[in-house]
Formats: C-alpha cells, sequence, structure tokens
C-alpha cells in the first residue's frame, strides 16, 4: 500500500518531475533573494551613488567660491594698499604740521640749515588743492643735492618751485655755502561737496 503525504508524493515523481521542482524552488529562492536582498543593496549603491556625486559637484562649488573668495580678498587688499598709498600721496586734510615736519627732518638728514619756513594760502584748483610753503636752507652744493633727492623721495607729492640761489659765501673753513629760497609746493584732494547741504537760495525746489 503506497504511503501518503507530502514525502510519499515527491518519492513517486519521475526523475524529471523531482528536477522541475527542485529548479523552481532554487528560482523562487533566488527571486526572493533579488527582490528583497539584491535590489535594495542596489538601490542603496546607486543612493550612494548620487549622494557621492552631489556631494562631489558640491565639493567642486566650494572649492570655486573658496577660489574667487581669495581672489576677491587679495585684489580688496591690494586696492586697500593702493587706497592707503594714494591718500599719503594726496591726502584729503592739508597735514601742514606733518608736511614741515618732513621738511625738517630731510633737512637735518642733507645736513643744512633751515632758515626759514613759511605756510602760504592755499590755491585751490580744479582737481586738487595746492599748499604752497616758502622755504630757505643753507649748506654746501652737495647737501642741498641730496636735499632736493630726498624730498622726490617722500611718499607725498611735493614739488619744489620758483628755486632761487644766493651768492655763496665762506664759512671759517674756507667752505662755499650756498642759500637757496625755494616754495615746496605740497597737495591735497578737494573737500567733497556735502549732499546734506541745504540748497542754495533761489535754487528750484
Amino acid at each position: 500500500m503506497a504511503s501518503k503525504g507530502g514525502t510519499g508524493s515527491f518519492e513517486a515523481l519521475p526523475l524529471a518531475g523531482k528536477i522541475f521542482i527542485l529548479v523552481f524552488l532554487l528560482g523562487l529562492v533566488g527571486a526572493l533573494y533579488y527582490f528583497i536582498w539584491h535590489m535594495e543593496l542596489t538601490e542603496n549603491i546607486e543612493r550612494a551613488q548620487r549622494e557621492h556625486q552631489e556631494l562631489q559637484g558640491q565639493l567642486v562649488e566650494a572649492e570655486q567660491r573658496q577660489q574667487e573668495y581669495l581672489r576677491l580678498t587679495q585684489e580688496l587688499a591690494a586696492r586697500e594698499a593702493i587706497d592707503r598709498r594714494n591718500k599719503r600721496i594726496l591726502p584729503a586734510d592739508a597735514e601742514i604740521p606733518a608736511f614741515l615736519q618732513d621738511l625738517n627732518r630731510v633737512a637735518e638728514l642733507s645736513g643744512l640749515e633751515m632758515r626759514r619756513v613759511e605756510p602760504r594760502p592755499e590755491e585751490p584748483e580744479e582737481l586738487y588743492v595746492r599748499i604752497p610753503v616758502a622755504v630757505a636752507i643753507s649748506g654746501k652744493f652737495h647737501q642741498i643735492a641730496k636735499f632736493f633727492y630726498n624730498v622726490s623721495r617722500l611718499e607725498r607729492a611735493i614739488g619744489m618751485e620758483n628755486i632761487m640761489l644766493a651768492e655763496p659765501t665762506l664759512n671759517d673753513a674756507d667752505e662755499y655755502i650756498l642759500t637757496v629760497t625755494a616754495l615746496a609746493t605740497t597737495f591735497r584732494r578737494p573737500a567733497e561737496p556735502d549732499a546734506t547741504a541745504a540748497p542754495a537760495q533761489g535754487a528750484v525746489q
């Protein structure tokens, strides 16, 4: 009498049927593995790759922004340096005490005697204001030449005008002493118009 149940039924199947069932079961297990594990793993990998590409793009963009920031920072620093130099060359204020101090310092370094320093009234021009100072210096020829050279080396823009040479004199050491008068002229920027100032009388409101 044949035994009943799943085991007996499987054993009673022909070899081809058993192979078919085994292949079906293996395919089912493979399909379950693919859909449950492999597909999830593939999606995770694809998601990680997308995130990596996004992060890579953000990194490249951040590096570009950093390079642009560094470029702008260097450009700003260079412009500030140029602006500071321009302000020293052509300041906004007259700065007469500093100007006179520079002239006296240069005269002392050149070994000259500063006989006269006389500020004159300012002379406004269209783009700048002239600040003349009458000076008189005494010394030997090479000292005077050194004085003019050192004045030209100052950061502030200074022009030497109306240079006049007096008759040379001999000192106690039988050295010729020259006396030179000149107009040392420096400059400043004109005052900017006050935007808050009241309009001129008679102006259209």
